[in-house]
């Protein structure tokens, strides 16, 4: 990142939140008169894919990504967080730096994230104060990783190494938190039923379900921040 202008696409449903990291940028660049940013902002999955894929189609450079984990899902269903939309940013435009703000703070979800998207910068929400930002702009422009304190913590708790919910296991849980039937899963997803109920008995394994049915998985799924 050798230019001095950079593009910024802010993703959050909080329009407060959006404009608290515009404020964070602006202050940056009135602190550097060298650099400026461009930013646009984008408030669910839809209107964030449109962007990013328009960034990737004109083949124009995305700098940073601020993403919010926690965001309206796509009309069609296929774009359930902002961790797909990271992983379709990791994919389209690889050199973008992403930087996951979220409320979550339980330490699956945190090491789930950290595993499948590897930011460039990653915040808990309630750490979040203006010099921090700041702080946060600087380290990703110049030597990132920049993680808040609750992340760093989080990320030093042992978890099994093994532990990561792909898009496929998010997809599971989130049509079962809508009521799908099993029986009409497969023309969602790209599996069998016998397919799927082998991914359902390996998330109860996972988040440690002895017995119950979906109702139990969707619980401990939605307490950890995965629905």
């Amino acid at each position: 990142m050798n230019d001095k202008k950079y593009s910024v696409l802010i993703i959050d449903d909080h329009p407060l939140i959006s404009e608290a990291y515009k404020t964070a940028f602006n202050f940056y660049a009135n602190q550097n008169e060298e650099i400026t940013f461009s930013i646009k902002t984008a408030e669910d999955c839809d209107n964030g894919f449109r962007l990013i894929n328009d960034y990737a189609k004109k083949n124009i450079d995305l700098h940073i990504v601020f993403l919010d984990i926690k965001l309206p899902p796509s009309a069609d269903g296929k774009i359930v967080s902002g961790e797909d939309l990271g992983l379709k940013i990791n994919k389209l435009l690889p050199n973008t730096k992403i930087i996951v703000s979220t409320t979550f703070n339980d330490n699956y979800r945190i090491h789930s994230i950290f595993k499948s998207l590897n930011p460039d910068g990653f915040l808990i929400k309630n750490d979040i104060t203006p010099q921090e930002l700041i702080d946060t702009i600087n380290t990703v422009l110049n030597d990132p990783p920049y993680y808040s304190k609750t992340v760093v913590k989080l990320l030093r708790k042992q978890v099994a190494n093994d532990f990561i919910l792909d898009n496929i296991d998010r997809k599971i849980l989130y049509e079962l938190s809508l009521g799908t039937r099993m029986k009409d899963l497969p023309s969602v997803l790209p599996l069998s039923i016998a397919g799927i109920e082998k991914r359902k008995r390996h998330l109860q394994e996972i988040f440690n379900i002895k017995g119950g049915g979906d109702k139990e998985l969707l619980l401990v799924a939605k307490e950890k921040g995965f629905i």
